[in-house]
């Protein structure tokens, strides 16, 4: 979901690129301390309150035997900065080639993923493509009801012409690049609803990784409402967001927040990452297409990617969630940094909920991404 905090994302970014922010880290989180309750761990069932689409949580992947530790400097610098930073935040990052490893914080509990979960809806359709049920010029036809809420620039076009039809892959680069979340919700119902993703992430034993009821019921349960498609239109989900009583809101978002529905952890999607890039999860030209793709993410150009050196290369996805002042909630990065030699980093940072700014975020997340490639190859 690219919702509430986008605006104010697009205004820093705007900020950053004509040099006007200056970002550093350890003084603009001196004071800041971590909070100690912990999220979910991996094994927490679903909240009774939660629709009943909600997945199951199945248990942990069986992973390889790593051959490697991580970096001490690293692991240390990265666990300075997580305790400085404020809020409820887990960390993976897991070396893929020339010495397997995996370090991070917080990495068995469950996060909000918010438009993170568009990677699996992505990865359920090509697994239906590479087995014959689905074609990527397939015509996906969408009206009016159709269409979701928050970030949809597709929406115009349903708008202008009362129903469009758009391709399979057309979809795919829409939801992944620009995070629309129309087009999730339109691939979500070509491959047969949230209970396919579910079954898909369960036969890929894919580990503590739940996928939610879709954007419209997820989006509207959070914020204390029960859909109507009105909302999908205009301001009628905000206006109606603000008119009820904060008491409510707050008993909505913290219900999801203490157990996500969409929820995963930071070291399942890590392993998740490593095995779509090699190649385990789809066949050779779905697994090509989709990192493609995902290298062509235009969302979140301050968050991880701008901490990755030149020279490398990187592809990500992000999530961003809704806000209740002074919290902002799952404002998420994960991705695949690959350095000059060819060496691999999968990474995954879950922002459940943070009282931090945008420019404080973002900031922790680029040094994420610049720690762990100052630290390659020691």
């Amino acid at each position: 979901m690219v919702g509430d905090t986008e605006i104010g994302e697009r205004r820093v970014n705007k900020l950053l690129r004509v040099g006007v922010a200056s970002l550093v880290l350890m003084a603009s989180l001196s004071g800041c301390v971590a909070v100690d309750r912990a999220l979910p761990k991996a094994n927490t069932a679903p909240s009774p309150h939660r629709p009943h689409s909600a997945a199951p949580v199945v248990p942990a992947a069986p992973t390889r035997p790593l051959n490697r530790h991580a970096p001490t400097g690293l692991e240390n610098l990265l666990q300075e900065q997580w305790q400085l930073f404020p809020g409820r935040t887990g960390v993976a990052v897991m070396r893929l080639d020339g010495g397997e490893w995996i370090t991070g914080q917080r990495m068995t509990e469950l996060f909000p993923q918010q438009s993170v979960s568009k990677t699996w809806v992505a990865l359920t359709i090509l697994d239906l493509v590479d087995q014959g049920k689905v074609s990527l010029d397939q015509k996906v036809r969408i009206t009016r009801d159709d269409l979701a809420v928050f970030h949809q620039p597709i929406r115009d076009r349903v708008i202008a012409n009362g129903e469009i039809e758009v391709t399979v892959l057309a979809l795919l680069e829409q939801a992944i690049i620009a995070s629309d979340n129309t087009a999730n919700d339109s691939l979500l119902r070509t491959v047969g609803g949230p209970q396919a993703v579910q079954s898909f992430l369960a036969r890929k034993n894919l580990g503590a990784i739940r996928f939610g009821p879709g954007e419209r019921l997820l989006q509207s349960g959070i914020a204390g409402l029960d859909w109507r498609q009105d909302y999908a239109l205009g301001s009628s989900f905000y206006a109606a967001r603000d008119a009820l009583p904060f008491a409510k809101r707050k008993a909505a978002l913290d219900r999801y927040l203490a157990n996500p529905i969409d929820g995963a952890s930071p070291e399942a999607i890590v392993r998740a990452l490593a095995r779509l890039a090699r190649g385990e999860l789809l066949s050779p030209a779905s697994t090509k297409l989709i990192l493609g793709i995902m290298s062509r993410t235009s969302s979140g150009p301050n968050r991880m990617k701008a901490g990755v050196p030149t020279g490398w290369r990187f592809l990500h996805k992000t999530g961003t969630g809704q806000i209740l002042p002074p919290v902002s909630t799952g404002y998420n990065d994960i991705g695949i940094m690959t350095a000059p030699d060819g060496t691999r980093y999968a990474m995954a940072i879950m922002m459940g909920s943070t009282t931090a700014s945008i420019p404080q975020r973002m900031s922790f997340m680029q040094f994420v991404s610049r720690t762990v490639a100052t630290y390659h190859d020691q």
